[in-house]
């Protein structure tokens, strides 16, 4: 189940927002100051969003959205204010935001922009699991059968690739069958597309 973090020291707003958002079937945690949000998001690897108050005491929605961003804990945030200042909103949008709304926010635009930051979240932990994935396959690769794979990517022939490593294109052939196999990649323009995922065609 996704999670929405609720952060808004207006505990009653807070309250609200966070019934709305478990009816529509989120898992909600509630944060009324931006510093106790650190550790929660900075420790989960699933599907969220953040739902930010822009002016709170201590640290502001912006200096969290900064303070996540060198942490490396990037969760789609949405920023709620009473204040919708358009410089506010422009620095938070070109600070990596998924939207910003002002408060009161209807029930429709909260759920549209939450399902939005969400599904996007999952779109990139899927992509992030796939790079994991294909970098632990690259890894059981052995030296040689790196230098086969970079040289095949990029369009060497089996015969080209064996005249460059001093070797026989029998030899080859069965490096490229290995390369395959441990790479589980169905097809040659499957290798491509992961070698481009991986940075193996980088010059």
């Amino acid at each position: 189940m996704a999670t929405v973090y609720v952060v808004d020291d207006d505990a009653s707003f807070r309250v609200a927002i966070a019934r709305l958002l478990r009816l529509a079937g989120y898992e909600v945690e509630e944060y009324g100051s931006a510093i106790d949000l650190l550790p929660a998001v900075s420790t989960r690897m699933a599907a969220s969003c953040i739902l930010l108050d822009i002016r709170m005491p201590g640290l502001s929605g912006p200096e969290l959205q900064d303070r996540l961003a060198a942490h490396g804990a990037t969760p789609p945030i949405v920023f709620l204010s009473g204040y919708g200042d358009i410089p506010t909103s422009v620095r938070a949008i070109k600070a990596g935001a998924e939207d910003f709304l002002t408060k009161p926010v209807s029930t429709e635009a909260l759920l549209a922009t939450v399902g939005r930051a969400v599904a996007r979240h999952q779109s990139a932990l899927q992509h992030l699991d796939s790079l994991n994935a294909s970098r632990a396959r690259l890894g059981r690769l052995t030296p040689r059968e790196r230098e086969v794979f970079a040289l095949l990517v990029r369009g060497k022939m089996n015969k080209q690739i064996a005249h460059e490593l001093g070797t026989k294109e029998r030899t080859i052939k069965a490096h490229r069958r290995r390369v395959m196999e441990k790479l589980a990649a169905g097809s040659f323009a499957e290798l491509v597309a992961m070698a481009e995922r991986l940075g193996v065609l980088a010059p």
